[in-house]
């Protein structure tokens, strides 16, 4: 067997895929999801809670806890950790954790007959991490774009964001100028989690590095004018960056307890979406895929490299090289399981017979689930839109009309990527028939699903087997990320949405009002 373990650090929970690269076999998945199994950090969801509905935080102590108690149980299930080659990972992008200068020391100096949280606790400068949800960063993107310019944009791929690390950065300096100046390194997620598996510090690949409007994708290293405008002294305290994940180290004796080999290869981490261009099969042009998760995100392979002029879009490092695309919206799955709630129903309901109920367009009944505030367009005053009663319809109309916005938007706000010949969609939302099929013809392409729904963990498995033993990506896709499943476009379908999209786009950008919830 050749063995290979991806680790995905997504918002909700710790998600692991152990891979057969030889026999292209999914081995086991594993998962700890945070609010169920550790509810004593207090992050349902993933978040901690806050007055201030933009602030947007979890704790990072939750994350190490949750990497002791995965691997715990993938030891426990009898799952043969001894003969994994290497290790890969993925973490949700934007989230960032600040450490003082005791971090270098304590990490490289792990005891085994310890945890995870209580060893690092004294290295955090900062007790907790801002993540992607975070929209409290207005003054200082707008402090960060005065002092850059449209170079910003150009230059890291993004406009000032509120939820890129830049801002929360900057932040952090405004507020406690003294924790940030006793910081000595800023991680993200990612590389956070592939520092404490090497017990070092763990640089950081251009896929999620490129999530922070800090890396120059013109030469992919650090902009210095930029860091030096977003917080004083910023560059010294980043990570290095590299191109391409290769290897970051070899796993830290810690991790022997678990079973492991000592020393096998770690393969520098990249972030969730990065990861799941990989393991969805997204290595060269021509799809492109629809990540129905937390957020719903639509991404692809690109070339040439542009930006989206309307600046909701972002661009990345791919991890097989060169460049990839990304609009992401906030008000994913949790708005849809908050519409599913309040209308009573099951996910059987929601996922079919809604759609059976309901016409194509819905009679031209539109809302806008803005239940958090969103981030694709920018709305900083949460609340649902809708031109119609939506309270008082009934549920399968409810549906349709939360499906269909969300798809109408991710059409949208991905033009500028160009046409795609086919969708591959993964997330937990892959499973819903309704909403494969709107997705179908409100795009006119077919939508493919794929077998393995945990696409940022997979691919983090197959990138620690390219990294470690040389597997081809185009290989490992065509042994991992075969479709199971295609739904065509219905040509009536088709047409009614292409002319509701001119309709929708304008109702979107006419949606500034006061929200109805």
């Amino acid at each position: 067997m050749a063995l290979y373990l991806g680790l995905d650090s997504s918002t909700q929970g710790l998600k692991a895929v152990l891979i057969d690269a030889a026999q292209g076999s999914v081995v086991a998945t594993s998962a700890v999801n945070y609010g169920h199994d550790l509810p004593e950090y207090g992050c349902r969801d993933g978040v901690l809670p806050n007055p201030d509905p933009l602030v947007k935080h979890a704790d990072p102590l939750l994350w190490l806890a949750a990497l002791d108690l995965l691997l715990g149980r993938m030891q426990a299930q009898g799952l043969p950790l001894q003969e994994v080659q290497g290790i890969g990972g993925s973490g949700q992008q934007h989230g960032s954790v600040y450490f003082n200068e005791a971090f270098f020391g304590i990490v490289s100096g792990l005891k085994p007959e310890g945890n995870l949280a209580g060893q690092l606790a004294p290295a955090l400068s900062r007790p907790t991490s801002p993540i992607w949800m975070d929209s409290s960063t207005s003054a200082e993107c707008a402090e960060i774009t005065a002092a850059i310019g449209d170079r910003l944009q150009s230059a890291t791929g993004s406009p000032a964001i509120e939820r890129f690390t830049g801002a929360q950065i900057r932040k952090f300096w405004k507020t406690t100028p003294g924790d940030y100046l006793a910081t000595r390194r800023i991680h993200l997620v990612s590389s956070f989690l592939c520092s404490v598996l090497i017990g070092g510090d763990a640089p950081l690949d251009s896929g999620d590095g490129a999530g922070m409007n800090l890396l120059n994708l013109n030469d992919l290293q650090w902009d210095a004018e930029i860091a030096e405008a977003t917080a004083p002294g910023l560059l010294e305290k980043l990570p290095r960056i590299v191109a391409v994940p290769g290897m970051a180290g070899r796993l830290s004796g810690y991790f022997t307890k678990y079973g492991f080999a000592a020393g096998i290869p770690v393969a520098i981490w990249t972030g969730d979406n990065p990861a799941s261009l990989v393991g969805c099969g997204g290595i060269g042009q021509g799809s492109a895929v629809v990540s129905l998760g937390t957020s719903d995100t639509f991404f692809a392979a690109l070339d040439p490299y542009r930006v989206d002029p309307a600046g909701f879009g972002h661009v990345f490092g791919h991890p097989a090289g060169g460049f990839m695309c990304l609009t992401c919206f906030k008000n994913g799955s949790l708005a849809r399981e908050r519409v599913k709630d309040e209308a009573g129903v099951d996910w059987s309901f929601f996922g079919k017979a809604a759609f059976e109920r309901t016409p194509a367009g819905n009679h031209g009944q539109w809302v806008l689930p803005w239940f958090e505030a969103e981030i694709t367009p920018r709305v900083t005053q949460p609340g649902l839109r809708a031109n119609f009663d939506f309270a008082g319809a009934a549920p399968e109309v409810r549906i349709r009309a939360v499906v269909e916005a969300q798809a109408m938007a991710l059409r949208t706000h991905s033009l500028w990527m160009g046409e795609f010949k086919t969708l591959r969609v993964t997330g937990g939302g892959s499973q819903s028939a309704g909403i494969l099929q709107t997705l179908a013809d409100v795009f006119a392409a077919p939508v493919e699903t794929l077998a393995n729904p945990g696409s940022a963990g997979l691919g983090a498995a197959m990138i620690a087997a390219h990294v470690g033993c040389g597997y081809a990506y185009e290989a490992l896709s065509a042994s991992f990320c075969p479709p199971i499943g295609r739904v065509e476009p219905n040509p009536s379908a088709v047409q009614v949405y292409r002319e509701c999209l001119p309709g929708f786009a304008q109702f979107e950008a006419e949606a500034q009002r006061p929200a109805l919830s």
